[in-house]
């Protein structure tokens, strides 16, 4: 009598999500990527957003599928089945020399911690007129996605915490404001770039977007082998390397489209649900 050869073992994945230019189209899920979410989750799959947002930033429609956790913050920030595993942030000193920086220049910008949004008074209008004519340049004209920052706007307050700066106007380039600041200071492009307007962020030097992945699989028992990452901007270079496989969005920032291992559809062609079928997660 031959014995039953073994059931083969199937392989969990934890799969890493950017939000905006990925998951989202101008801040809204198309209901095919939702859908995807689910099958994958229900099929035993971890999936997780890793996007620049911080929590402050991820209404209740992004989050509306379902995930397992998340990194926000690029990178500084990590939660797990409710479980906070990190929450990085500038410390005293450093958030005071990136703020006068900033206030030199006349800047528009956003403090982003997982609590709240603030912006200075000066620049809350010139902000909103930023943000509502990015949101509306989706095709159907709707600004809907303009929400989860105008709806969470507060001033500055005498003692500001925060992980992230997102920059939406300066007289220069946001890297020559960050050399200013210091080495300890780093910047990237943000998702709402414009070179007329000099936008970006900046963030706490070494840290990304990989180091909250690797946070988050540890918590999960996934080795790196098994993570697979969609990114599309600059901001998920170090995580597209990191994962066992890296998906970028066709379009992408042409770094992350030279190392990716493959590409998928944008947002608005319901790229994540086909790469999702194509990768065997549903």
């Amino acid at each position: 009598m031959h014995a039953l050869p073994p059931t083969p073992v199937k392989t969990i994945h934890a799969v890493f999500l950017d939000v905006d230019g990925t998951y989202a189209d101008y801040g809204v899920v198309p209901e095919a990527h939702a859908q995807a979410v689910h099958a994958a989750r229900a099929a035993g799959h971890k999936v997780l957003l890793c996007t620049g947002r911080p929590l402050s930033m991820l209404p209740a429609h992004i989050l509306a599928a379902g995930f397992d956790g998340l990194v926000a913050s690029a990178g500084a920030y990590v939660e797990v089945g409710g479980e906070i595993l990190m929450d990085r942030r500038f410390p005293e000193e450093m958030a005071a020399r990136t703020l006068a920086a900033l206030d030199a220049h006349d800047a528009v910008y956003v403090l982003e911690s997982p609590e709240s949004l603030h912006v200075p008074r000066a620049a809350e209008q010139r902000l909103r007129e930023i943000i509502e004519a990015h949101f509306s340049q989706r095709p159907d004209g709707r600004a809907a996605g303009s929400s989860a920052i105008l709806g969470s706007l507060a001033p500055i307050p005498e003692l500001p915490s925060f992980a992230k700066i997102s920059v939406f106007e300066a007289p220069l380039s946001v890297g020559s404001i960050a050399a200013e600041i210091g080495e300890d200071v780093a910047v990237v492009e943000n998702s709402i770039a414009d070179e007329r307007r000099h936008t970006g962020e900046l963030f706490r030097r070494g840290i990304s977007k990989a180091d909250g992945v690797a946070v988050a699989i540890g918590h999960l028992g996934i080795s790196q082998a098994d993570t697979i990452a969609f990114g599309d901007g600059e901001n998920d270079l170090e995580m597209v390397a990191f994962a066992g496989l890296g998906v970028a969005i066709e379009g992408s920032h042409p770094g992350l489209l030279e190392l990716a291992d493959r590409t998928a559809l944008p947002p608005n062609r319901d790229g994540i649900a086909s790469a999702f079928a194509e990768l065997g997660l549903i």
